[in-house]
């Protein structure tokens, strides 16, 4: 029978501070994007998304795709989102069974306005607090890990019926 591999004291200690930290800037950054804009993070994840596209619109697949998310929980996301005003669905023209996800009024100004705090916090909590040394190895060292990480499965862009129900 094989030997089941383990960390070492200092491995688990290290994996827990990195662990807790990764946490604990979540639920900072999650508490600014409240306090501040009134909107949560996923709310920002696809706003600005959205924002970011050329037409400030993308497919429902497209935007699965890019935020790595379900197509159940971009759904979902999105009903709320629209609920509030801060972006709409529309059918597309070429595919009866595909869906645009656009930026609202509200919602781009809601983008606009959580854009700058929310680069003063990630400043404050982040950037401000390590060396340009530390940058730079947290560069490198995040590489490596994504390096060696089976990037997730993808939806299928040409799998038109992923698409449906998707938002």
């Amino acid at each position: 029978m094989s030997e089941v591999p383990t960390l070492t004291t200092e491995e688990w200690e290290l994996w827990r501070a990195f662990h807790a930290m990764r946490r604990q800037l979540d639920l900072a950054l999650e508490r600014e994007l409240q306090q501040d804009a009134q909107i949560s993070g996923p709310d920002y994840e696809i706003l600005i998304t959205l924002f970011e596209s050329p037409e400030k619109q993308l497919r429902a697949r497209e935007l699965t795709a890019r935020l790595g998310w379900e197509k159940s929980r971009l759904s979902h996301q999105v009903t709320r989102m629209s609920a509030r005003g801060l972006v709409e669905r529309s059918e597309c023209d070429t595919d009866g069974r595909g869906t645009w996800i656009g930026l609202t009024t509200k919602g781009r100004l809601a983008t606009l306005g959580a854009v700058r705090s929310h680069a003063l916090t990630i400043r404050r909590l982040f950037f401000d607090v390590l060396s340009e040394s530390e940058l730079e190895v947290l560069g490198a060292v995040s590489g490596r890990v994504l390096d060696a990480i089976d990037p997730p499965a993808c939806v299928e862009l040409d799998d038109e019926d992923s698409e449906t129900g998707a938002a």
